[in-house]
């Protein structure tokens, strides 16, 4: 039970991740700054943003129920948390024992946004019912070509839904991103996460211009900070497991540290490109650039893989 304890609490889990995404965060507004030609925050900006909402008063909303409303943000934290508890040990070579557990993370990516929905619904807020219905809809847009891509590697990796296993496939066979089906998904992959993170062009639920934050629009203090800290958490583990499913995953043997750290950070780097070269699209474009373009995409990395290419 103590080692569960640790793993969730401190390694892989809250505090290791939240200390590591809270870093991608700021290279993430780093690279953002120099690409506007500002000189950007400082290494500890992140965990300055966090504490400053950390101490301060959290204000309810009159309508909603008060209950549901503060409850999200836990809940997301622990979605977040526990996702990462079962992404990270994998790629740290681990042994947990656990049989798979690709499709518990599936299902635990997915509680951040869900709880970011019934949080909206429980302000009474306007603006945050339609950042929660923007939320439910890019679920349904994204969801699909991710799980194909996820089809895919399940192909590749010899019909397995181990991430243990999956990593051991490409240890001894190559990186699945080595294939022409292997980048197709990677690129689909990319743009779903891009999606999942709410990062633009897909920021369509927090839109800051639209609906001042959407369904976050009345969460402050601490609320606030631990949205905050999710946000930083699913910054590290969504990329870090598309690094399992199709960059090989982590090594750390010699050089290969290094390799591996570099893979993490050329996705945070295409994300922050990404979001700093395109403007915010509408939410029917979003879902029909998902439901026909990524899903054309990604049904054709599922038959090639099918087909060993």
């Amino acid at each position: 039970m103590g080692k569960e304890i640790f793993y969730f609490l401190i390694f892989p889990g809250l505090l290791f991740s939240a200390v590591i995404g809270g870093f991608l965060s700021w290279v993430d507004r780093k690279i953002t700054a120099r690409v506007q030609f500002r000189k950007g925050p400082p290494l500890l900006q992140p965990l300055y943003d966090f504490l400053k909402l950390l101490l301060k008063e959290t204000i309810i909303p009159v309508r909603g129920s008060v209950f549901t409303f503060l409850v999200s943000p836990v809940l997301a934290l622990f979605g977040a948390t526990i996702s990462a508890v079962f992404i990270l040990l994998p790629l740290f070579h681990i042994e947990t024992g656990f049989a798979g557990d690709l499709i518990v993370v599936i299902y635990l990516l997915n509680i951040p946004s869900l709880t970011y929905i019934i949080g909206a619904a429980a302000s009474g807020n306007p603006l945050a019912s339609v950042g929660a219905s923007r939320e439910m809809k890019m679920i349904l847009s994204y969801e699909v070509p991710l799980l194909l891509v996820i089809v895919s590697v399940i192909i590749k990796a010899g019909m397995t839904i181990s991430l243990t296993e999956i990593i051991a496939a490409q240890a001894a066979g190559g990186a699945f991103i080595g294939s022409i089906s292997g980048v197709i998904a990677f690129l689909v992959a990319i743009f779903c996460i891009q999606a999942k993170l709410a990062l633009v062009p897909f920021d369509i639920p927090e839109a800051e211009g639209e609906i001042c934050d959407g369904v976050a629009i009345e969460y402050s203090g601490s609320s606030l900070a631990l949205i905050k800290l999710t946000k930083y958490i699913m910054l590290f583990i969504v990329p870090s497991f598309v690094v399992l499913l199709l960059l090989g995953g982590f090594s750390f043997k010699g050089i290969d540290i290094l390799w591996s750290v570099l893979k993490l950070l050329v996705i945070i780097l295409l994300l922050t490109l990404i979001r700093n070269t395109n403007p915010r699209v509408k939410i029917d474009q979003a879902m029909k650039f998902f439901w026909i373009w990524m899903n054309l995409l990604a049904v054709i990395a599922v038959v090639l893989s099918i087909l060993g290419l």
